[in-house]
């Protein structure tokens, strides 16, 4: 069997490659760039050349490929299902879906697909907190707009499940909750990180307009930031609802907060 993995180099692709290698799978990892990650996966990983917003190109990548894990992200919602249909065409029988935060196009083309599908519908990374290196470093301050609870999923619980789904039967059809197993604030993160670093981290309220300013100036379109900030200004009750799919799905606890934490101390 071969597992191909879109966004292979990403913050949740590359989990989903390492889980899979770790359990025998042969792996094929998408990348613009092969030659520049030679040496960021195991040797035995093959590494092909494309982007999965280009489906017309992947004709090579999907030959042979078995399962497919793809990782919804912006751009995808209007090539992704001819990236569906291509797979499925080449012969994939299994697919993984990292959803974009709802149902859309692709998401909708995965269970249409006629093939064996799970949705893994993660709430919050806790990646999304490298977003506060910069400040933490310079600055020792955090800036938000709110300080509501989330329960973020690790990312390499995420691979976990993926790689699961992908290679062991019982799974066909599931929409799975990923979150980690806890709830917190930014101000909760804050204080985990400030006994990580053993520094001060201060937390500074900015206003909701003042942070879709923040990502307008990263080249964020204007319709993206409004939905960033708007899902922390009101997000719904799953996202703050802690959720045991890791645990029943990989048979371990879900990775805590203050584990990631301690994996990344260097990037603050």
């Amino acid at each position: 069997m071969t597992t191909l993995v879109t966004g292979a180099t990403g913050n949740t692709g590359r989990h989903v490659v390492a889980e899979l290698v770790r359990r025998g799978e042969r792996v094929r990892a998408l990348t613009r760039d092969p030659a520049a990650n030679v040496g960021r996966f195991p040797a035995e990983v093959e590494l092909v050349a494309g982007t999965h917003n280009t489906p017309e190109k992947l004709d090579t990548a999907l030959h042979g490929v078995d399962r497919l894990h793809i990782t919804v992200t912006n751009g995808l919602a209007e090539v992704g299902p001819e990236l569906v249909q291509r797979a499925v065409a080449a012969g994939v029988q299994r697919l993984t879906v990292l959803w974009g935060g709802w149902v859309g196009p692709v998401e909708q083309a995965v269970a249409d697909s006629g093939v064996e599908w799970t949705r893994l519908e993660a709430q919050e990374f806790m990646s999304n907190t490298l977003g506060w290196a910069e400040s933490i470093r310079a600055e020792g301050v955090v800036r938000e707009p709110y300080d509501f609870p989330s329960a973020l999923v690790h990312e390499a619980d995420i691979g976990a499940v993926a790689a699961v789904a992908l290679l062991d039967d019982g799974h066909a059809g599931q929409s799975y909750n990923l979150t980690g197993p806890e709830a917190l604030t930014p101000s909760e993160r804050i204080a985990i990180l400030s006994r990580t670093l053993r520094r001060d981290i201060a937390f500074e309220p900015i206003t909701h307009e003042q942070a879709v300013d923040r990502l307008l100036a990263t080249g964020v379109s204007r319709a993206d930031a409004e939905y960033v900030v708007g899902w922390y200004a009101a997000s719904g009750d799953s996202s703050k609802t802690v959720d045991d799919t890791v645990t029943r799905v990989t048979g371990r606890p879900a990775r805590t907060f203050t584990q990631w934490a301690d994996e990344h101390a260097d990037r603050f």
